[in-house]
């Protein structure tokens, strides 16, 4: 067929020519190249203009702006003492608005100058914070007359120091240089922790002025002082390096520790009233002087970063336009550089057996890279054993050019084989690393386990009890982690019953091993027991939609746990109150439940779920179905339904099997603080179990009141070999 093909195109009077065809094929591409090139020029070229132009923006509006916004924040402390204060006189506030006016006149005449070349991403931010700036007059005037509350001016000043936020991190997001857009993220960070402490410093002058710290006022300059040091420390990694040394020193300046001392003896203290306000551990003086040195230290950084960010993007956009320019004129005598060789090339290759033996190379090399490569890499990442003389024939066409490039081909064919099977050796022992450390975790946590429950035993005092019973649940949680790696490694946890266990206790067991279960609220549960062989996995698989429930939903709103009998076994549904998923993101995740990926698969996602990817794996081997979509609050349900081969029959759902005894599959269940005899003799499996319950978390044995959540349920096989 190849040949015939190549018959007819020979026919053809306009490709009789080898000559001219190969000079077609080779100034296509050239020519091609050539346009390309303009359109690559073209968006650097753009890029390197808008590049200058955002870092010209931002030196010569946002330094600036930062320097007056920090005599606004200045302005804004004085006006709030001024309202607090009725004995205070206008002095001050005045004298702080005719500095603020002064630098403010610098920044409108900076965005006089700037705004018209700016983008327009810029522009409209520039515009929203001189619109802010136009309100000032009108609120100045109603502070001096004290007709405005303290609410409205804290409003308004803090209104402008986030569009001025805004427009700082819009303009380090809009820059296309990665780094420079990174250095500039940073700056805005601190700008905010700046302006974070600066109206953490205004609620506690505030404070000092009016004689009383509201606990309103005190919970929000609680949070301020925390936040700041926090964005600080995320950000510091990320400084320029002299910034970053700058930093450092600031931190370890007397003002930072005077004002650390300052933040941490009011929140000692707490909030004050009138005639409390003697007994604040802090002076007035003290807190300001402190304040002013570290706010301006702040400020000075900001500025800093700033300044080099935008020196930096300004060199890079430089480079972009030089290089744009050169590359423009290497790019044009490379095209006609290759226009003139393809033309000799084409007067040269005029022996139709090269291009007969060039598509007889092709042909074979297509075989071997569709077909049979295809396959024997397969097998080797499946482990199968492949005798490669055998099964990968080498391509011999000759000792010339044309048999050196079969030869090279031979040689890649090999080299991508041999790393293949070089990748399933690594991947295998990284698997059985991955797992041997699993597995020895998995030991650790289990004799940690045994150690907290022989102490639990010999403990008498409440106090210390309720803490080894909290190390008790965290160690659960732990061995909850621990499985989790073996079962993403592909292997089976420990844990395993050879009796029945109630659907109760089984949600019970759950929900005990989940951080926040004082929220769920487990109801309606079907009367019915789970096989023993299925009890493991199905108590970690709701164990992680519960965890998922409660860490996406609101603080304090409730999770419900409710379970119904089908026709095809039992239905387990998790529902709260959160924002639920997105429509794309509920259809992918059902799609894993579908059908499990590989876990190599799940790991090149930069958005892995491993949590849902466990779920898919456990639900995948027990064939139980899980599917998500919203619940009835506009948050998420997840739908499990067990299926009818691990249910167990009423005869069996508390009965011995061979080989266990009482003493291996005992385990109370309980709610928290329940007394001793009371549960001391229930057996699992067999006790009368409520149809619901809310923050009820089950014991493994009750000696003592429980204050915190324990082992649910102990299997009599807890732990595999190792």
């Amino acid at each position: 067929m190849l040949n015939k093909d190549a018959k007819d195109e020979s026919d053809k009077p306009y490709d009789k020519s080898i000559r001219k065809r190969l000079t077609r094929t080779v100034l296509i591409p050239s020519v091609t190249l050539l346009v390309l090139w303009i359109a690559v020029s073209s968006y650097f070229l753009f890029n390197g203009v808008y590049v200058r132009l955002v870092a010209a923006s931002v030196r010569e509006v946002s330094i600036p702006a930062a320097t007056a916004l920090a005599e606004f924040q200045k302005e804004r402390q004085s006006a709030l003492q001024y309202l607090d204060d009725p004995a205070l006189g206008p002095g001050r506030l005045q004298a702080q608005q005719k500095v603020t006016d002064e630098k403010l006149g610098t920044l409108q005449d900076a965005f006089a100058a700037t705004i018209s070349n700016a983008p327009d991403e810029i522009a409209s931010k520039v515009n929203a914070l001189k619109s802010q700036f136009d309100q000032l007059p009108v609120l100045r005037s109603q502070i001096s007359f004290r007709s405005i509350d303290r609410t409205q001016v804290n409003n308004y000043y803090n209104g402008v120091m986030d569009t001025a936020s805004n427009l700082f991190d819009t303009q380090a997001r809009v820059v296309p240089d990665a780094e420079a857009a990174t250095g500039g993220i940073t700056a805005t960070s601190v700008f905010r922790a700046g302006d974070a402490m600066s109206r953490e410093t205004s609620l506690v002058s505030t404070a000092f002025s009016a004689g009383t710290f509201a606990p309103d006022d005190f919970a929000q300059f609680a949070q301020l002082s925390g936040t700041y040091r926090t964005q600080l420390a995320q950000i510091e990694p990320f400084l320029d390096a002299n910034v970053r040394d700058r930093y450092r020193a600031l931190t370890k300046s007397t003002a930072w520790q005077q004002l650390a001392t300052a933040e941490e003896a009011i929140v000692k203290h707490g909030p004050w009233s009138p005639s409390e306000q003697h007994t604040v551990p802090v002076s007035e003086t003290d807190w300001l002087n402190a304040t002013t040195q570290v706010a301006q230290g702040l400020n000075d950084l900001a500025i800093t970063q700033a300044d080099k960010v935008s020196a930096a993007a300004i060199d890079s956009g430089d480079a972009q336009l030089r290089n744009v320019i050169i590359g423009s004129i290497l790019a044009l005598l490379a095209s006609l550089a290759a226009i003139i060789v393809a033309v000799r090339v084409s007067r040269s290759l005029v022996d139709r057996a090269l291009m007969t033996r060039l598509a007889r190379l092709r042909n074979d090399s297509l075989d071997l890279a569709r077909n049979r490569l295809p396959d024997i890499v397969e097998r080797l990442k499946n482990g199968e054993p492949v005798d490669l003389k055998e099964e990968l024939p080498q391509l011999d066409h000759g000792r010339d050019e044309i048999g050196q490039v079969a030869e090279a081909f031979n040689t890649a064919q090999l080299t991508a084989v041999n790393a293949a099977a070089s990748e399933a050796k690594a991947r295998s022992g990284v698997h059985n690393v991955f797992l041997g450390i699993a597995h020895r975790n998995q030991v650790l946590v289990h004799q940690q386990l045994q150690i907290l429950d022989e102490m639990e035993a010999r403990e008498d005092d409440s106090t210390q009890l309720a803490s080894l019973f909290q190390l008790d649940h965290l160690a659960a949680r732990a061995r909850r982690t621990t499985e989790n790696l073996i079962i993403l490694g592909g292997k089976q946890p420990g844990r395993r019953w050879r009796k029945p266990v109630a659907l109760m206790e089984v949600l019970r067991a759950a929900v005990s091993e989940t951080e926040q279960y004082a929220r769920v609220q487990v109801e309606q549960v079907a009367d019915v027991a789970i096989v023993g062989a299925a009890v493991a996995d199905t108590i970690h698989l709701i164990a992680e939609l519960v965890d998922n429930a409660t860490s996406f939903s609101p603080p304090g709103s409730p999770v419900e746990v409710t379970s119904r009998m089908v026709a095809r076994g039992v239905v387990v549904d998790v529902s709260d109150q959160g924002l639920g998923m997105k429509d794309g993101v509920r259809e992918w995740a059902n799609a894993m439940m579908a059908e499990a990926p590989e876990f190599d698969a799940m790991a090149l996602r930069a958005d892995s779920s491993l949590g849902l990817f466990v779920v898919a794996r456990l639900a995948a081997r027990l064939g139980i179905t899980v599917t998500f979509d919203p619940s009835r609050y506009g948050g998420l349900r997840a739908t499990v339904l067990i299926p009818g081969q691990h249910l167990a029959g009423e005869d069996t759902a508390g009965a011995e099997e061979p080989g266990s005894s009482p003493a291996e599959t005992t385990a109370v269940l309980a709610p928290v603080g329940a007394p001793a005899a009371r549960a001391a003799e229930s057996s699992l499996g067999s006790m009368d179990s409520p149809s619901s319950f809310t923050g009820q978390i089950p014991m493994k044995r009750e000696t003592k009141p429980r204050p915190y959540p324990a082992r649910a349920l102990t299997p009599p096989d807890a732990l595999p070999s190792v």
